[in-house]
Parts: C-alpha cells; sequence; structure tokens
C-alpha cells in the first residue's frame, strides 16, 4: 500500500512555491547563509523533509513499473517540482550577479543576510516547547558546532570528478540544514567557486557529477531529518537554531581578507577571512540588517496566515 503526502493546491499556491525556491536558492549561493533556514522562515521545511524522504525503494518501484502517476503522488511531486525549479531558476540567474555583489559590496550583502539569520534563530528557538537541560544543551552543541565549522580553513582538495560527486552528497546536506551553509562547506572543501565556475560557464559534466551526488545524499540524510523531527522535534530544533545562532560568525559583514583566490578568469577573489569590527558603511549596514530581519518577520507571519486559511 502506497501513501499520499501530497497536498491540493491551486495555480497560486504553486507560484510562491516557487517564489519559495527561489528564496532557498538565492540563499544557498552565499557561502554562510542556508536554504534550510528560507525554508523553515517560509514554513515548508517539514514537508520539504518528508517528501525528499519519500524518494525510496517504494517510490522508484512505482516509477520503474509505469506508475508514473501513482510515483507521483508518493513523492509529492507537484511540491518537489515547484521548489527546485525556484532553485534552479535563482541558481542560475543570479549566481553572478551574488558572486559579482560579494566581491564588490560584501558589508552591504553580509548585512543584509546577518539580519536575516538572526530573524532565524529567534523563530526557528520560538517553536521549541519548553526548554530544559536536554534543548538547552542541543542548543549550545549546534552552535559550537556551527562557529567551528565557520572558523575552520579552507583545504586544497582535488577536482576529478569522484571528489565533485563527494562534495555534492556534503553539501546537500548542510544545504537543508538550517544555519549550516552548503556554500561554505564547499568553500572548506575548496570547491565553492570550481562549481561557482561550472555553473556560470555551463560545464555539464562537472554539473551532472556534483548533481548526482546531491541527489544520493539528500534522499539518505532526509531520512535521519525526518526522524529526528518526529521523535525529538524540540531537541532537534534546538540544534537547529544553535546552528543558526553559530552561523553568524561567518556572515557577520566587517572582514579582512587573509587569503585570496584566482578563479578561471584570473580574478582575484577572498577565500580566508577574519572578522574585524566595524569601520564603514556602518549605518547602511543597519538599514540592511533591519530589513533583513523584517523581511523574515514578514515572510514568517504571511506563512502562519496562509497555513491558517
Amino acid at each position: 500500500m502506497t501513501k499520499n503526502i501530497t497536498m491540493k493546491r491551486s495555480l497560486k499556491e504553486y507560484a510562491f512555491l516557487v517564489l519559495k525556491g527561489m528564496g532557498m536558492g538565492a540563499a544557498d549561493v552565499v557561502p554562510g547563509v542556508s536554504g534550510g533556514t528560507i525554508a523553515f522562515i517560509v514554513g515548508i521545511y517539514d514537508e520539504l523533509i518528508d517528501s525528499i524522504k519519500s524518494i525510496n525503494r517504494e517510490s522508484l518501484k512505482l516509477l520503474f513499473t509505469g506508475k508514473w502517476s501513482a510515483f507521483w503522488k508518493y513523492i509529492n511531486g507537484s511540491f518537489l517540482l515547484s521548489i527546485l525549479s525556484g532553485i534552479g531558476i535563482s541558481i542560475f540567474s543570479l549566481a553572478k550577479i551574488i558572486t559579482w555583489l560579494l566581491i564588490e559590496h560584501p558589508i552591504l550583502v553580509w548585512s543584509f543576510f546577518f539580519g536575516l539569520v538572526l530573524a532565524s534563530t529567534w523563530f526557528v528557538g520560538k517553536d521549541i516547547k519548553g526548554w530544559n537541560w536536554k534543548t538547552i544543551f542541543a542548543f549550545i552543541l549546534g552552535a559550537v558546532t556551527a562557529y567551528y565549522i565557520t572558523v575552520a580553513t579552507p583545504s586544497e582538495t582535488p577536482s576529478n570528478l569522484l571528489f565533485i560527486f563527494l562534495c555534492g552528497a556534503i553539501a546537500i546536506c548542510a544545504m537543508i540544514l538550517p544555519g549550516i551553509s552548503g556554500s561554505f562547506i564547499l568553500v572548506l572543501l575548496g570547491k565553492y567557486f570550481f562549481i561557482m565556475d561550472a555553473v556560470k560557464n555551463l560545464h555539464l559534466v562537472v554539473l551532472l557529477f556534483f548533481a548526482a551526488g546531491a541527489c544520493i545524499g539528500i534522499t539518505t540524510f532526509s531520512r535521519l531529518l525526518s526522524y529526528a523531527l518526529k521523535k525529538i522535534r524540540n531537541i532537534t530544533l534546538a540544534v537547529l537554531s544553535g546552528f543558526m545562532l553559530g552561523s553568524l560568525n561567518k556572515v557577520w559583514p566587517w572582514k579582512e581578507t587573509i587569503e585570496t583566490y584566482i578563479d578561471s578568469h584570473g580574478i582575484s577573489k577572498p577565500l580566508i577571512e577574519a572578522n574585524i569590527a566595524p569601520n564603514q558603511y556602518i549605518w547602511e549596514a543597519i538599514v540592511l540588517m533591519l530589513i533583513g530581519f523584517f523581511a523574515v518577520y514578514f515572510l514568517e507571519k504571511l506563512s502562519s496566515r496562509t497555513a491558517n486559511q
């Protein structure tokens, strides 16, 4: 007997899902911001994890036996297609713009995302029903883990296709974890600019191996996440909100470059940076932080209103 997690939605609702996917894709392009954070903010995180988890042996059996309609319903296909379409649109349309902004106007970009992640920490933590020593410990563990990841030094790694496959599997797991950025994991693996160049220049072989690794990684990891959210939800949310708090170190707007990276076009880009005290664009940064913070507030209110209708 097959299950059906498909929700009936209108065309307008699917259009909104595409927009939410675009928000996730835009976040995933930025090293330090997670698409999972956006999914949490806009109220689709649990459905996203459950839908991804449903891509399993039973659903694939439906696919390969020609029961395509049943397969589509089983995996909540219309929902996943809408989200993935939005992510794809955003990544391929914004990769050049966001990477350029991060080089030319880093303080302003990081300020917006600092406000966004700070607000996300509050709203995810607000969903925890009852704080106790377990949730407090989980929160601290998540924050310390995320902070350690943000200060880890990027390493030199190979560029063969097997390693690109592995990078896809690891990075995608981080991309669906609020607070841990898949893009920053790629920085630590030494492959962020390599993958961004592949996206911008449509290096299909590299992208196919990366996508294959991502498919394997996300379908495996989503099962663990789904189980944790159902069985130990408060502790899981505490870890995730801790991840967000710890990741603020990475999105601090004022930085100095310690080491640079030369991309395939000979352009110097920052690779290792250290946080410094505010020294320029202070008022502009404060305004953008507030915009990021209240953007999360309004998105959360909009999602809550939509869910209650």
